[in-house]
């Protein structure tokens, strides 16, 4: 069986991380999540970081004890047994196929709002699929190429969130503001609706994960690199938020969206400091675009591992000799996600990828708490914490997609059974 190239050591890893979360998370889902709990955003913010933290060192230990592509598809087979496993990739696949989407569409949308463009859905969404394109066709020629673009792309990012925050400062000052109203008519249900929005935004340290079989020394690199990119990434997000609602305030910062997929564009003119727009700008495209470039990478191995085990056509597990990449599965991938795409809808693809997603972690910390000892590296009160967090939040989400949701798993698993009625499915060890 052809393997991946272990070239990506702690630095890429982070970035790898910190490219698949900074991106969707803060141009679009603050402002999402916003709308649903005005300033609790800011609780919403810390309760998803605690779950996700929970979640990361989760995937840490799993990853160290399984360094190989596939993430919780993988560990879901390995501890739990071939059906929850199978459940795992197929959320997977369905959860980070409607984060990429939403990633190509904000994407777009900051594009045009840049340059004045009123768009209507056909170039908006045909826009939106040129970039997927171009991505697809770069994650295809392998990692090394992917990582070199991923850190130029995460630099120039916090690039920009940096000036944001600078000018944020500059011009109001402390936000001290958006805390004190954090607490002001607070609704449980809106904020746990939230939460689970924001936590959507935290996850992309599993991509860590997926690509375990190209990290250099797994089981010290990984644990490391995702426990990094979480302190990295929640200290990002308090800022951000902080200032969007200093800036305008949490009814007129969740509007934003009502219009263009462009949040943060609007806080940063609102400053009128020379650049300042632009910069802003430019970083969310660059990020949106880092994240679509992750989510194909980590997509596409998950793909590879299924294909490995019989869950999909063999020929998705053939590697190019050339570029060391998935080639079929990096292009299957792209497809998958321009479906998505069409919709033309960021609210309904990340709001399904919420629930799908955290079904998928709550996999994850189920198969830590049953880690046979000798591979655990933390107690298992961390996964207990977090398989109780992800069950509770996913059922915040609004019924009609809880209600998708589960008949995707449904269609999954008959998928499922019909491979192993065949005898196609495989074990590797």
């Amino acid at each position: 069986m052809s393997e991946l190239s272990r070239s990506v050591r702690t630095p890429g890893a982070v970035l790898m991380g910190l490219g698949s979360i900074v991106g969707t998370g803060l141009f679009v889902s603050i402002a999402l999540a916003t709308q649903v709990a005005g300033n609790a955003v800011i609780i919403a913010v810390f309760i998803a970081a605690v779950v996700a933290a929970l979640n990361g060192l989760s995937s840490a230990q799993l990853a160290a004890a399984y360094p190989v592509s596939g993430g919780t598809y993988e560990y879901g087979n390995r501890v739990l047994g071939s059906r929850i496993g199978f459940t795992a990739g197929w959320m997977f696949l369905t959860a980070k196929s409607a984060s990429a989407a939403t990633a190509a569409l904000g994407s777009s949308g900051y594009l045009l709002y840049t340059f004045g463009i009123e768009a209507g859905p056909f170039l908006f969404t045909g826009i939106s699929l040129g970039i997927l394109l171009l991505l697809t066709v770069l994650v295809s020629g392998g990692i090394s190429r992917s990582n070199t673009a991923n850190k130029v792309i995460v630099g120039f990012t916090l690039f920009g969130l940096a000036v944001l925050a600078g000018a944020g400062l500059w011009v109001n000052g402390i936000p001290t503001e958006p805390v004190a109203l954090a607490f002001t008519g607070l609704e449980v249900d809106s904020l746990l609706f939230a939460s689970a929005l924001m936590f959507v935004a935290y996850t992309g340290y599993g991509r860590i994960a997926t690509l375990g079989e190209e990290v250099a020394e797994p089981r010290k690199t990984i644990p490391k690199a995702i426990i990094t990119a979480m302190i990295v990434i929640v200290v990002l997000y308090g800022i951000v938020a902080l200032t969007a609602l200093q800036a305008m305030g949490a009814e007129a910062f969740g509007a934003t969206l009502n219009g263009e997929a462009a949040p943060l564009m609007v806080v940063a003119q609102l400053m009128e400091l020379p650049l300042v727009g632009l910069i802003v700008s430019l970083a969310a495209i660059t990020a949106m675009a880092g994240v679509l470039l992750n989510l194909i990478l980590g997509l596409s191995r998950v793909m590879l591992s299924m294909a490995r085990r019989g869950d999909l056509p063999q020929k998705v597990a053939v590697i190019n000799p050339a570029s060391k990449s998935p080639v079929t599965a990096v292009w299957l991938t792209g497809l998958i996600i321009a479906l998505l795409v069409l919709s033309g809808d960021i609210r309904f693809t990340w709001s399904f990828s919420a629930f799908t997603v955290l079904i998928y972690y709550s996999i994850t910390n189920l198969s830590a708490f049953l880690l046979p000892a000798e591979l655990r590296l933390y107690p298992r009160i961390i996964p207990a914490l977090g398989f109780v967090s992800c069950v509770g939040l996913a059922f915040w989400i609004q019924p009609e997609i809880i209600l998708l949701g589960t008949g995707f798993i449904a269609a999954g698993l008959l998928w499922h059974e019909a491979v192993l009625r065949t005898g196609h499915k495989k074990e590797i060890a």
